[in-house]
């Protein structure tokens, strides 16, 4: 039952954003000096379940390389449509990239996670880099990467 109302606030907020109370939260990621070229990155959301719900941003311009960034282009059904105006330039080594994204009061504490899929070329792939549960305690925790990030963090 509670998934159950769980998703339904869910689904009345994507479909009727003016209808429910949304926050802007800034998605902050510091890549590592990995000694490469920029890497591409996908933010997105997974409910409860592991479904995908939404893209949040894509660093990288070329949609060629998109296939690189497996679970989510796996997820998204690499539709172009889904991420105009949400996309980027690649981040350098060392560097950050820095987005904020309006995300419905109902996605937190209710199972969803923010997921990062990470690529950089001629380096291995890193689908779900980071993975991290949508939490009000977890804001401003800084969350370490298994490859290329070196810390992400949201703030609300």
């Amino acid at each position: 039952m509670k998934t159950l109302l769980s998703c339904l606030a869910v689904s009345t907020a994507l479909a009727f954003p003016g209808l429910a109370t949304a926050r802007p939260v800034t998605l902050t990621t510091t890549l590592k000096n990995y000694g490469g070229d920029g890497a591409y990155l996908a933010l997105y959301l997974t409910d409860a379940s592991g479904a995908y719900v939404r893209t949040l941003w894509v660093a990288g311009e070329k949609s060629k390389y998109y296939k690189h960034l497996s679970d989510w282009q796996l997820a998204s059904g690499g539709k172009a449509a889904q991420i105009n105006g949400i996309t980027g330039a690649s981040v350098g080594a060392g560097r950050s990239l820095k987005v904020t994204a309006d995300l419905a009061d109902a996605l937190f504490d209710a199972g969803y996670k923010l997921n990062i899929d990470a690529a950089a070329e001629d380096m291995r792939d890193s689908p779900r880099e980071i993975s991290v549960p949508l939490t009000k305690a977890g804001a401003g925790k800084p969350v370490t990467g298994r490859r290329y990030v070196a810390d992400f963090t949201y703030g609300l």
